[in-house]
């Protein structure tokens, strides 16, 4: 195994932990957190919005 073999399989294995993280994104069980957390600069104090 030579550098270029390591460079390939660091490149490989960076792509499928991006494509993890997209996937992981967009997953329709995760919308109503990020929802949630889209809207927490606009709650006051007692947790109610503006």
């Amino acid at each position: 195994m030579d550098l270029q073999d390591l460079r390939n399989a660091v490149t490989v294995v960076s792509f499928l932990v991006f494509m993890g993280i997209i996937a992981w994104t967009w997953a329709r069980q995760r919308k109503a957190g990020f929802d949630e957390a889209a809207n927490l600069p606009f709650l006051d104090n007692d947790g109610e919005t503006k």
